[in-house]
């Protein structure tokens, strides 16, 4: 969070010390539960006020009239479920009660939140006197007449204690929340100023209060967006319809299995915004083989995380643009057909951006992500039609952002705004937005096919020169690409359509793929060419390559390393170059394995952690 919030962390450590032995779990819903109270019961009370004071347009209104409060937006609260009520009790041993029929009641006489308030403060395991305890807690927040600034500072709080929910849960945490500085880049990305926004699996509706703010930040107008949402867990659904009720959000959330049960299958969105579970091998991918969503290729049953792509885009306005989380391996991945998918989105011109993310942005895992950015139209400014950006049908944007980040825990990173700004800026000015793009060599590439048609005229240009001088030609020169940096290697399919043969220069893959600068004492021994990252982006180029007919050979360092050549031989390398000296000793390593066993030991690998396992597992596998 940018803005200063000692104010949340001092009341994150004092509710926390109340947490007795409750796990974060259950204590987020009492907690989170009684904060949307003290928030629609603050709300109640300025306009109360204003009917009690009975001036102006509030002239002979009724202060316990329900519908003076709906018709100004405004949740009505009965008199035992008002918060100086409850909080007159909180010492007493029923508060637990008092609360759930506060609860019941708000929801009777308001139907847009039933279902979505917790009645669980009756709980017997619950300690009333924590309970009571963390009531006068909360009832420290707010009580301003300024409706709007207590909405603000309620609507911080919420979230800045579902982010340390998240945390304190790890890998159960990020099921219902995006850490605050990822939700931060994709909003910025995208620039949802107007349309329609969908989250097909919106958690606690984290993307939906960053389009607000982003709104509100460049002095738009929050009613020109309409928040679409669905999601499959009912109680992170409440989560959301809380956290989006505090701060005034009209959305429809709907509650579904996204795949099986589209709640909004007419929608199509300007904007799109998700952070889906990563690799979900159970997401009912049989029973949907023929599904309208899979233009570019039927999805294997295995694994969801090109479900999730083609549902998004099929989810997509005409004009709309998407930023979607997903695992790393999606990059790179051809498993189960997912390789010709992403061919075929590419081919189709819809994907506009990769980002590479950094390790440790994520609580509830360690897999590698990135972020898809989706476009329908590239060749304007789509539903920016504000914006005149220019026409990059024929480009992709790279960028590795692996490098940026700040830890703000021992296991967690987080984006700064610079970091933000640096990302989405480059995305801007590549677009066309304004500013100047140029690559930056690792960290960002604008990659184009034409580049290389282009590299392959000037060649045929110059071969005719060399000819029309009078000097011998081989009627057939091969053309080949240097393969140094993880946008060519994802690329691989497309480019081996274009030339002869791939060179995998090893030094610098293993450099930008790992983000550790091999020439640094401090940092050399991360850049491992063995390591699995690096091992699968060669596997890659390899395979494409052969496809496409094609050769492909292996320089720098690698090629040289007498544990590194029998799972390049086992990849199917075709080549090894590598200085004449040591010719002799990478063919007696070689001889002592057979394809079989190199094969063998290449899939073993790249399912390993690091690599010094690798090294560990080719010499305790030596032939």
């Amino acid at each position: 969070m940018t803005h200063n919030n000692e104010l949340e962390k001092t009341l994150w450590a004092a509710a926390d010390k109340l947490r007795s032995n409750m796990d974060a779990a259950e204590y987020k819903h009492v907690v989170l539960g009684l904060i949307f109270l003290k928030y629609i019961s603050d709300a109640f009370n300025n306009l109360y006020q204003k009917l009690v004071e009975n001036k102006g347009e509030y002239e002979g209104a009724d202060p316990e009239d329900a519908d003076e409060y709906l018709a100004n937006n405004v949740f009505f609260v009965p008199e035992t479920a008002r918060w100086q009520y409850l909080q007159d009790r909180a010492k007493q041993p029923k508060i637990g009660k008092f609360l759930d029929d506060a609860m019941d009641a708000i929801e009777r006489i308001n139907p847009p939140l039933k279902g979505v308030l917790p009645k669980i403060y009756a709980d017997p395991e619950l300690n009333k006197q924590r309970l009571g305890e963390l009531i006068d807690l909360i009832g420290t927040i707010g009580f301003q007449q300024d409706a709007l600034k207590s909405q603000d500072l309620l609507g911080r709080v919420y979230e800045y204690f579902l982010g340390q929910f998240a945390d304190a849960e790890g890998k159960k945490g990020g099921q219902f929340y995006t850490p605050a500085s990822i939700v931060k880049l994709l909003v910025e990305m995208i620039e949802p100023f107007n349309g329609r926004v969908y989250d097909g699996c919106c958690g606690s509706g984290g993307m939906f209060v960053q389009s607000e703010k982003f709104v509100l930040n460049h002095q738009g107008n929050i009613k020109d967006l309409s928040i679409y949402g669905q999601e499959s867990n009912p109680t992170t659904l409440r989560l959301a319809r809380m956290n989006l009720a505090i701060r005034g959000i009209d959305a429809q959330l709907e509650l579904g299995d996204t795949f099986l049960n589209d709640r909004h299958p007419d929608l199509k969105a300007d904007f799109v915004l998700a952070n889906p579970p990563f690799n979900v091998s159970d997401w009912s991918g049989e029973q949907l083989r023929d599904d309208i969503r899979w233009k570019y290729g039927v999805p294997p049953v295995g694994n969801a995380n090109y479900a999730w792509l083609q549902h998004f885009a099929h989810k997509l306005s005409p004009t709309g643009t998407a930023g979607i989380v997903l695992a790393n391996g999606s990059m790179n991945s051809n498993t189960g057909g997912e390789g010709e998918i992403r061919k075929n989105m590419i081919e189709a011109g819809i994907v506009d951006c990769m980002v590479a993310l950094p390790a440790q942005l994520f609580y509830n895992t360690m897999i590698p992500a990135c972020l898809w950015f989706l476009a329908r139209d590239r060749s304007t400014g789509g539903v920016h039609s504000r914006l005149d950006f220019r026409n990059r049908s024929n480009e992709i944007l790279f960028i590795d952002a692996r490098k940026l980040g700040t830890m703000v825990t021992r296991r967690n990173r987080a984006f700064t705004d610079e970091d933000i700004a640096k990302i989405s800026g480059t995305y801007h000015a590549w677009r066309g937005e304004g500013g100047k793009y140029a690559d930056v060599p690792g960290f960002c590439k604008a990659a184009t096919l034409d580049e290389v048609r282009r590299s392959k005229a000037l060649l045929a240009e110059a071969r005719q020169e060399v000819v029309a001088a009078g000097h011998p030609v081989a009627d057939k020169i091969q053309v080949g690409i240097m393969v140094e940096i993880p946008a060519a290697a994802q690329m691989a399919d497309l480019f081996a359509k274009e030339v002869d043969f791939f060179s995998v220069g090893t030094n610098d893959l293993t450099q930008y793929t790992m983000a550790a600068e091999r020439t640094s004492e401090k940092m050399a021994y991360l850049a491992d060419p063995c390591h699995p990252a690096v091992v699968r982006q060669i596997k890659r180029v390899i395979e494409e390559g052969h496809k496409a007919g094609i050769w492909i050979g292996v320089c720098g360092e690698m090629a040289g390393d007498p544990e590194a050549a029998p799972i390049l031989l086992g990849l199917g390398l075709d080549e090894f170059s590598l200085a004449a000296p040591g010719i002799p000793h990478l063919k007696a390593v070689l001889r002592e394995w057979s394809y079989r066993d190199a094969q063998k030991i290449a899939a073993e690998v790249i399912n390993l952690e690091n690599g010094q396992a690798v090294r560990e597992h080719v010499r305790n596998h030596k032939p």
